[in-house]
Formats: C-alpha cells, sequence, structure tokens
C-alpha cells in the first residue's frame, strides 16, 4: 500500500462504515485534510487535533506567539445555569516540529464562550452574558482570575451572541452583537444606565472605561482591513460592510433608520461546494419548496451552493502571503464546507469597498472539501504571517428548532463533540516557522514601538495592544518618528496611539492630511475632528477622489455646525447626494439636516428645481429630523421655505415634505407645544398630505 492510497482508504472505510446511515462519519485529521482542494498555490497543515483540541470556535496568539483556543462544547444547545462545559486551552508545540503535541487547562466551565483576545498578560472572553477577564495570577498555567467586566449581553440563541472581538486600529476594542437587544453594564460604573444594544454591535476601550454602541449587525465573523473599514458576515450574506460608524449617526439621535449594513458581493449567495446537500437539509427544503408552490409564492429555498452559515470573515494582512493575497477576505461557510475569498477594491462610485472572486476562482472555492464534517467556523493570522484555520468539525452544525421533528429523531447534534482540527494555510514554497523565541515583554521602547511597522499585520498589533497596555513617555519620541514616517499602516498606528497618550500635535495631523495615501488620509480626518483650527483642511478633502476619503470628510466636518459647514455640506450633497451613504453622513449632522441648509440649496443650487427621486428622500428625511427634534422655530423655517417655492415647484414636494414631518412629529420625544399639536393634529387628520392648503398649515405657526 502507497502512502497516497491510506487517506483514499480511510475515507472509504468510514463511508462503508455508515453505509446504512443518512450521514457520513468522522475522518481522521490527514485523511479530511485529503479530501481538501485548494488553490492550487497553497497547502493546508495541521496545526492541531483531538484529543488537544476539541470543538474550537477561536484561536489567538498571545505576546509570547503562544496561542490559546477556545472550546464551545455546548452548542448547540443552551447549557443549564452553572454548568457550562467550554474550555480555553492553552496550546503546546513542544518538539518545534509546528505540530501541537501537549495542551493545558487555561479554563473551564465556561458557558457559551466564543472569542478571545489577550490582554494584560490574561485573556478576554466573549461569553454571553458577559464579557470576563481571566488571568493566571501564579502562574500554574490556570486562570485563578475571573472577572465579569460587562454583563447583559443576549443570551438565549448560540448562533446570535457576543462575539469576534477585535482590536482596532483606534485602539478600541470590537465585539460582534448580532443586532440582538441587549441591556449591558459595566462593572466598573454600576451606576451608569445600561447601554440597550438592539440593532448595533458593541465597543469598548478598558483604558478610558468607555464602552458604546457600533455599526453593524455582525453574527459569526467580524474584521477590519488596515484602514478600519469593518466588515462582517451574517449566515447567508457573506460579506456586507459597515458604512457609517454608529458616533455619527447618533449625532442628533433622530435619523429614521441607524442600518448602514452594506452587502458589498458583487456575486451575493453563490458558492461551489463538493458536498451534497445532508440529508435533513435536502428533505426540508423539498417540503419548503413544495408548500411555496401550494400557496403560489413566488419564492425558492436553495439546499446547496448558496451561502447559509457563512462564518468567520477574515482580512489576511499577515504579509507571507503571495502579491495580491494581502488585504483579501476569507470566510468559511460551515454548511457548505469550504473556504470562500474575496479580493476587496474600492468602489470608484460608492464608499464602501467590492467584494469580487479572483479570476482563478471564478467556478471553484479557495478551499472545499468532501468531508462534511469539515466546519471552517474562523481564522486568525499567526505570528509567522500564515493564515490558521478553526475547523468546529461535528457531523451536523444547524439550530434544531429549524429542523422539523421527524428529521432530528436520526441525528445526534452532539456527534464529533469529542473532536476538532485547527490548521495552517501557507504558501506551497513556505516553512513553517516555531514562534518559540517571541517576547514583546522583554522589547524595549525603541524595538517596541518599531513592531508597529512589521510586515505582518499580527505584530503590528500585538505591539500596539502592548503600548496600549501600559503606555510610557519612552514610547514617545519613537511614535513620533513613525507618525512622520513613510509607510501608511504604521503612520496610523502611530498617530492614534500619541493620540491616546494626550502626545498627539497638530501639525502631525496635518502632514497625514497631506499624503496621497486614501487610508491614511481618512485616518487623519477622524483625528483632525479635535483640531477646530483645521476645518479648512477637512473641507477640502470633502472633493477628494477618493470616495472612503470624501465620505470621512463629510462625516468629520459635519461634527462643527457653523455656516461655512452647512455651505460646504450643501455642496457635496449636489455633488453626491444620490448615494445613499453620502446622503446619511450629510443627514446625520445638525448642519446638513435643518432649515438653514435648504435655504442654501434653494438659494445657490436651484436644489428644489427638478424632484429627483433621491432628493426627495432627502427632503423626506430631514422633515422627519425636524419632526422628530420638535423645535417650533425650526419648523416654522422649514414650512415658511415650502410656502416661498413656486406653486407648480410646491406641488410637486409637499406630499414627501409633509409626509416626513408627520411621521417625525408622530416619534417626537418631547412634548409638544399647543402649536406643534396642532401641526400634528392637521397632518394625521389628511388622507393625504398633497391635498393639504400649505398656506393654512404656515398660519398655525
Amino acid at each position: 500500500m502507497t502512502r497516497s492510497t491510506i487517506p483514499l482508504l480511510t475515507l472509504l472505510l468510514a463511508f462503508g462504515a455508515c453505509e446504512d446511515s443518512k450521514y457520513a462519519g468522522p475522518l481522521s485529521p490527514d485523511a479530511s485534510m485529503a479530501t481538501f482542494a485548494i488553490h492550487e498555490d497553497f497547502e493546508v497543515q495541521l496545526f492541531a487535533a483531538e484529543p488537544h483540541i476539541n470543538d474550537p470556535v477561536d484561536l489567538v496568539f498571545d505576546e509570547y506567539g503562544v496561542a490559546y483556543a477556545v472550546e464551545m462544547p455546548d452548542y448547540p444547545y443552551k447549557p443549564e445555569p452553572g454548568k457550562g462545559q467550554g474550555v480555553i486551552k492553552k496550546l503546546m508545540d513542544t518538539d518545534g516540529d509546528g505540530r501541537i503535541d501537549a495542551s493545558t487547562v487555561f479554563a473551564e466551565g465556561i458557558a457559551d464562550a466564543t472569542s478571545l483576545m489577550p490582554w494584560k498578560g490574561g485573556l478576554l472572553v466573549t461569553a454571553a452574558p458577559h464579557i470576563y477577564y481571566m488571568k493566571d495570577l501564579d502562574g500554574d498555567g490556570k486562570a485563578d482570575q475571573k472577572e465579569s467586566i460587562f454583563s447583559g449581553f443576549f443570551e438565549n440563541n448560540s448562533e446570535a451572541q457576543i462575539t469576534n472581538l477585535r482590536l482596532g486600529i483606534d485602539n478600541w476594542i470590537y465585539a460582534a452583537n448580532n443586532g440582538q437587544r441587549s441591556e449591558v453594564t459595566y462593572t466598573e460604573n454600576p451606576d451608569a444606565e445600561p447601554l440597550n444594544l438592539q440593532g448595533a454591535d458593541f465597543r469598548f476601550r478598558l483604558d478610558t472605561e468607555k464602552f458604546e454602541k457600533e455599526s453593524g449587525t455582525a453574527q459569526f465573523g467580524m474584521t477590519f482591513d488596515d484602514w478600519g473599514n469593518k466588515f462582517f458576515t451574517q449566515n447567508t450574506l457573506h460579506v456586507q460592510q459597515a458604512a457609517i460608524p454608529r458616533r455619527y449617526l447618533e449625532r442628533h439621535g433622530h435619523l429614521s433608520s441607524m442600518s448602514v449594513n452594506q452587502n458589498i458581493s458583487d456575486h451575493d449567495f453563490e458558492m461551489f461546494q463538493m458536498t451534497p446537500p445532508p440529508y435533513w437539509r435536502a428533505e426540508r427544503t423539498d417540503r419548503r419548496n413544495k408548500q411555496y408552490q401550494e400557496q403560489q409564492l413566488d419564492r425558492v429555498e436553495h439546499a446547496e451552493d448558496y451561502f447559509t452559515g457563512a462564518s468567520g470573515g477574515t482580512v489576511y494582512n499577515g504579509g507571507a502571503f503571495p502579491e495580491g493575497f494581502y488585504g483579501n477576505l476569507f470566510t468559511g461557510d460551515v454548511a457548505g464546507n469550504l473556504v470562500h475569498r474575496d479580493v476587496l477594491v474600492a468602489d470608484a462610485h460608492a464608499p464602501t469597498q467590492i467584494a469580487r472572486r479572483a479570476g482563478e476562482e471564478s467556478d471553484r472555492e479557495f478551499i472545499a472539501s468532501t468531508d462534511p464534517w469539515f466546519r471552517p467556523a474562523g481564522f486568525t493570522v499567526g505570528p509567522d504571517g500564515y493564515l490558521y484555520l478553526v475547523d468546529f468539525y461535528r457531523q451536523h452544525i444547524e439550530t434544531p428548532v429549524s429542523i422539523p421533528d421527524d428529521l432530528k429523531e436520526e441525528m445526534d447534534f452532539m456527534n464529533g463533540a469529542d473532536k476538532g482540527r485547527i490548521y495552517r494555510i501557507l504558501p506551497k514554497s513556505a516553512a513553517a516557522t516555531p514562534a518559540n523565541s517571541i517576547d514583546f515583554s522583554s522589547m524595549d521602547a525603541k524595538t517596541l514601538v518599531a513592531q508597529l511597522a512589521h510586515q505582518n499585520g499580527w505584530w503590528r498589533s500585538t505591539a500596539q495592544r502592548q503600548i496600549l497596555e501600559e503606555p510610557k513617555q519612552e514610547y514617545i519620541p519613537f511614535l513620533e518618528e513613525l507618525a512622520a514616517g513613510e509607510q501608511p499602516q504604521s503612520r496610523v498606528l502611530a498617530l492614534y496611539l500619541l493620540q491616546t497618550m494626550n502626545a498627539l500635535e497638530q501639525h502631525m495631523v496635518e502632514s497625514a492630511l497631506k499624503s496621497d495615501h486614501p487610508g491614511l488620509v481618512k485616518n487623519a480626518l477622524i483625528l483632525a475632528e479635535d483640531y477646530p483650527e483645521l476645518q479648512g483642511a477637512i473641507a477640502a478633502k470633502t472633493t477628494d477622489p477618493s470616495q472612503m476619503v470624501a465620505l470621512q470628510a463629510i462625516l468629520s466636518l459635519g461634527n462643527q455646525e457653523d455656516a461655512f459647514v452647512r455651505e460646504n455640506l450643501a455642496a457635496s450633497l449636489v455633488e453626491k447626494g444620490q448615494n445613499k451613504w453620502f446622503r446619511t453622513a450629510i443627514l446625520s449632522s445638525n448642519a446638513g439636516s435643518g432649515p438653514e441648509i435648504l435655504a442654501i440649496l434653494d438659494k445657490e443650487h436651484a436644489f428644489f428645481e427638478n424632484s429627483e427621486s433621491w432628493k426627495k428622500d432627502y427632503i423626506n428625511e430631514v422633515a422627519h429630523i425636524l419632526g422628530a427634534k420638535g423645535e417650533e422655530e425650526s419648523i416654522k423655517s422649514y414650512m415658511d421655505l415650502l410656502a416661498s417655492l413656486p406653486d407648480t415647484v410646491q406641488d410637486e414636494w409637499q406630499g414627501v415634505a409633509l409626509a416626513g414631518l408627520q411621521k417625525g412629529l408622530e416619534k417626537s420625544a418631547s412634548r409638544h407645544s399647543d402649536t406643534l399639536s396642532s401641526l400634528k393634529t392637521q397632518l394625521e387628520s389628511a388622507s393625504n398630505t398633497s391635498d393639504l392648503p400649505l398656506k393654512d398649515l404656515v398660519a398655525l405657526l
């Protein structure tokens, strides 16, 4: 028997043993790897497997290059209180061959633990309803400190809980919340009002004790590129981008919608799996489609080749892959048993990215397996610059409540709870490199800061975290030098760290604003918000060729409210208002959503002369905001402007202009004056706001 026939024989034996079953049995790690069809320039190596790891959902490397993984054996069931079985393990390669051969338990008995992040010699752990901090204080390898830092997160569905801890380039720590309603409290400030996260994700800073909502409704998969653009997965939608950060959307708090999720895939649900759908899924899909046909519904469900379990989207920034792979997004689909790759490119006509298939993957995936137990749940970039793939490895991966009872009778949802794999993905010409010599804690100031310019994003992020955890004055000169350097990624990190240490100066931001690199300029605009003297420099970037830069300039400019700002926002609206994200950016500011900007649009830009659909959308939202604010003087100015339009023009605008105002008044939290109450009554009593006598309404005010 040749070596090459062993995996095939193992595969045949596994399927043969289950020939009377509707579901295949497990494969050994080597046999499972033999089923992988992977990009021709890459290979997969086994990093860890049972018995050293079971049910893994996340992997991280600390500042010593030591690997920690979190296991989630409770899935898909909710454990009883106090009986969680989640485990965090320290994984060890004792002989330096690149494969884990030993492990120890760092922490156990954790319910619904889903993600980790190293912090101050310990680990931050998401485990709904908590985010914990765990640390080994006595050096025995086990966490003897377990502190709940935040609590109150949604905990009723293991597929939609707090997860994906990520350190952003701006020194905030981000977490995916799937938009679930949560009443989050902070242990260090128990008297603070609980934060309702419904419709949002979460971010926090432990160095400044801040926490707040963040845009996006990431499920299991959230990642950032080098410039802070946020991408996330939600089952069928394998790549979305959060177009505008939440802090801008809540400036006046009266936008009709806070959702800024943008599906950026140009190939939507399409994927190329090599496994047939499992029996239960095929049968359930057949039943549902039959029901749709009987009910004459224009709807079809697909059991295969469509994303249904997209997970763990991760931007690769390791620097060890061939040219063209840096910045690509890798996403697993746990239902399709595959790894999908997207090339992210800037949209020339919108301030978001476009996710495209690579040319060589137009009809295939980066990795696809014929092993139906292969469950690629997540990824991480390692100290060696390679991409590590976390394989949950279960026979079934689905919420039982969504499967008909008769089909569940033949399914064991815990089959495979004693298995799990982690793989290393690397170019064929490369070799695994042990990380035993890493020790960030022993680096002097110059050496540590220099890692912010490393080609591998893991080194950059680890150095950033070390500086953030314990900022020292001795770092500042080296950070200043880096902030004035040539590499955009390191300049951004240095600038944000200087800001955190109260050592950032205006001239540093001005210099960054003059860069020709869009990612650096975008972040310089954010930093420029703290310097009123840079208002003109910010405004100049609203016409930048980079749509990403122009959007950020509009958002940053909107933090101020003077006539200069209104004039620039009006010009931006006329130029870019057809795009909903530019329109939303302008509307999110007080200056961009008040009667004053409408007067500028009318007098200087002839805005009302034609009623294009996007213009009506803008006016409808302005009216909604004014109504929701409930400020009588602003509403009077708005109504006066409408009444001043020529009759023929007025007829085009009145319906949408008053409909938005009516909806806003209904949502107003403030107690209306008698005048506004009368106006609200008049609008509500009309069957069609277009038919109301506008001058009579103005007279009420």
